[in-house]
């Protein structure tokens, strides 16, 4: 590390290499970084009213709104009533929205072991266990 970096400026420089990284992986299926966190949701999740995913992806209502929106018009996402309450709408994932999600899994983690393919293993271990003890502070 440069004398005049500090560790939080490495972090971030990290981080937008990370990003960098990810725009241009996802880039063949169109998705924004909101748009696959949204996806990541409902993979993980299943069928959800908006409140839920915008609840989920800490983000407000109107927001979760626009991103449903446009992956709907890209037919990744459909709205349908909510079998426990007709006035309730759920999203869920289409079978295009399901095949996106596992080809852009597979292309990022690909990207991921290229990125950190540099590190020993006992470094990427020691880097994650790092890692995960911050964000769980």
């Amino acid at each position: 590390m440069d004398q005049g970096e500090s560790l939080s400026e490495a972090f971030w420089g990290v981080a937008r290499r990370l990003r960098h990284l990810n725009r241009e992986t996802m880039a063949p299926w169109e998705v924004t970084p909101a748009q696959w966190r949204a996806i990541n949701v409902l993979v993980e999740h299943g069928p959800l009213r908006l409140g839920d995913l915008a609840e989920k992806l800490h983000i407000a209502p109107r927001s979760t709104t626009e991103v449903v929106d446009d992956l709907e018009r890209r037919a990744l996402v459909e709205r349908h009533p909510d079998p426990a309450d007709r006035r309730a709408t759920l999203v869920a994932l289409t079978t295009d929205g399901t095949a996106a999600a596992t080809a852009i899994r597979t292309a990022r983690t690909a990207e991921s072991e290229r990125f950190f393919g540099s590190l020993s293993t006992a470094d990427r271990d020691h880097l994650s266990r790092i890692l995960h003890d911050l964000a769980h502070e």
